[in-house]
C-alpha cells in the first residue's frame, strides 16, 4: 500500500510539473505575441504620421508648382493606396507584410519624385512652412526605420521562442505562428551609381 502512495505522489508531481511547464510556455507565448502586436501598432503609427503630413506638404507645394499637377496627383493617389492597406496583427505573414511594404514603397517613390520637382522652385525651397514640413517628413522617415527595426527584433524574439524545443510543440498545439519580418526592398543591396 505504501508503494501505491509513492507512485501516486510521483505521478502527481510529474503532472504538476508538466502543467506548470505548459502553462508557463503558453503564457510567455501570449506575452511575446502581444509584444509583436504592440510593436506592429507602433510601426503603423509612424506610417500614419507620415501619411498625415502629406496633405500639408501637397498643399504647400501646390501653391508654387502649378505645372506639376501629375506629380501631386501621384502623391495623393499613392497616399490613398498606402492608407487603404490594413493588416490584422494576428496575421502578420510574409504575404500581408509584402502587400503593406509595396503600398508604402509606392508612397515613398511618389514622395521622392515630388522632392525632385521641388528642386525646380527656389521660392518653395526657401518657404519656411515647406522647410518645416520637409524636416518633419525626414524625421518621420527616420522613425519609420527605427520602428521597423524594433518590430523585427520583437518578431525575432517571438519566432525564436516559439520555434525552440519543446515550446514548438506547444506553439503548434495552441496555434502560435511565426511572424514575418520587414525586409529591404529588392535592389537595395546595390549602391546607386552617381554619374556627373
Amino acid at each position: 500500500m505504501k508503494k501505491f502512495w509513492i507512485v501516486l505522489a510521483v505521478i502527481a508531481v510529474v503532472l504538476v510539473m508538466a502543467y506548470s511547464s505548459i502553462k508557463g510556455s503558453y503564457n510567455n507565448m501570449v506575452v511575446m505575441q502581444e509584444g509583436v502586436t504592440a510593436q506592429w501598432s507602433q510601426v503603423e503609427n509612424v506610417y500614419q504620421r507620415r501619411s498625415d503630413l502629406i496633405p500639408n506638404l501637397v498643399n504647400t507645394v501646390k501653391g508654387y508648382a502649378d505645372f506639376e499637377k501629375a506629380t501631386l496627383t501621384q502623391v495623393i493617389e499613392a497616399r490613398a493606396k498606402a492608407t487603404a492597406v490594413n493588416i490584422n496583427p494576428e496575421k502578420l505573414d510574409a504575404q500581408s507584410l509584402q502587400t503593406f511594404q509595396n503600398a508604402q514603397s509606392g508612397l515613398s517613390s511618389a514622395l521622392s519624385r515630388l522632392m525632385v520637382v521641388v528642386e525646380k522652385y527656389p521660392d518653395l525651397k526657401a518657404n519656411q512652412g515647406f522647410l518645416d514640413l520637409q524636416a518633419q517628413l525626414e524625421g518621420t522617415e527616420n522613425r519609420i526605420t527605427v520602428e521597423r527595426q524594433k518590430f523585427n527584433l520583437t518578431a525575432q524574439a517571438y519566432n525564436t521562442f516559439i520555434r525552440t524545443f519543446p515550446k514548438n510543440i506547444f506553439a503548434g498545439m495552441f496555434g502560435f505562428e511565426k511572424k514575418a519580418y520587414f525586409e529591404a526592398e529588392k535592389g537595395a543591396e546595390k549602391a546607386p551609381q552617381v554619374k556627373f
